[in-house]
């Protein structure tokens, strides 16, 4: 299992004949996603890698036969609400969006708009999200084949503000033998459509995820929202990944650490405090990625010791 992703999962690429996005289809298509239109409006009858384009979401809908699952929004960002809207408003569930720089008040209203309708926003700003072996929507992992070396099936989940990182650190726990379920590049603007403790629920129900890996950086407040909804729902065992420890020198208050939604603000935002916090909510912290399979191996080992124990004792 996985979650957001399935094998018959179905999606359309709004901007499709974008350079872009051209290339992400064929990524996609590879890895053996479902991709059964595209959307760029007057470019209808033509083919992008055997894709069918349509002008609208409705005669993608129309084309299909059926409800389609999701969309990967490649357009640019003066455009990018009003395909958000459109394919939510056609019953698109799952809405990845790739552009970067779009207005905040356009992203705030898109995000809205999901959630009074059960739709969910991954990005934007995002590289995507990734099933190993079973499909990806985005240019998250590059190319199939090297997708295919980077994210093998697992027990982790992982979701990092950074797509690089979160192929990078999928790649440390493929490499120890350790693999993922499903990695998510959530975005790194300032307004987002999913954080990780909104993720989190998702993965509490996987069968096939036991414990997580998130990348932190200094600024931003998302990890406060994710310790708070451990200590009130959370089960999975957390490994975090801390980068930019450096942020906290007093010359560098003010300034953002990699993505716009990273602005360090005070000591509540430092690295140390973000540290601080996690780890006394139960969630250990590593400063490199090397560290982060050992890290997880104990974490999975301490969550199955207690099982083992009561195997053995009514054996």
């Amino acid at each position: 299992m996985a979650i957001l992703l399935s094998e018959d999962f179905t999606f359309l690429v709004q901007g499709i004949t974008g350079r872009e996005a051209v290339n992400l289809t064929k990524e996609c298509l590879d890895y053996g996603s479902k991709i059964v239109g595209g959307v760029t409006p007057g470019r209808k009858g033509r083919e992008v890698h055997g894709v069918p384009v349509f002008d609208t979401v409705v005669q993608a809908v129309e084309n299909h036969g059926s409800p389609i699952d999701g969309s990967v929004v490649t357009v640019p960002p003066a455009f990018t609400k009003d395909a958000v809207f459109e394919a939510i408003e056609n019953g698109v569930k799952l809405i990845v969006v790739v552009t970067e720089r779009i207005p905040r008040r356009d992203v705030a209203e898109m995000v809205e708009l999901a959630n009074l309708r059960g739709a969910r926003i991954i990005g934007p700003n995002c590289l995507g999200v990734i099933a190993p072996g079973v499909g990806k929507m985005g240019g998250i992992g590059g190319p199939a084949q090297d997708a295919a070396k980077a994210y093998e099936p697992g027990p982790v989940g992982v979701m990092s503000r950074s797509g690089g990182m979160t192929t990078e650190i999928s790649s440390t726990l493929t490499a120890a033998g350790v693999g993922v379920s499903t990695a998510v590049s959530i975005g790194g603007d300032a307004i987002i459509g999913s954080t990780y403790a909104e993720l989190m629920p998702l993965f509490e129900e996987d069968d096939q995820t036991e414990a997580i890996v998130i990348y932190t950086e200094p600024g931003g407040r998302m990890e406060a929202e994710l310790v708070d909804w451990r200590e009130e729902s959370g089960a999975l065992p957390i490994v975090a990944f801390m980068a930019g420890k450096f942020m906290d020198e007093e010359e560098m208050q003010g300034m953002s650490f990699g993505h716009a939604g990273t602005i360090v603000e005070g000591a509540e935002d430092s690295a140390t405090e973000k540290i601080n916090r996690l780890e006394d909510a139960g969630i250990p912290v590593v400063e490199r990625i090397d560290e982060i399979p050992d890290a997880v191996k104990e974490r999975l080992g301490a969550e199955r010791e207690p099982a083992s124990a009561s195997d053995g004792g009514e054996a």
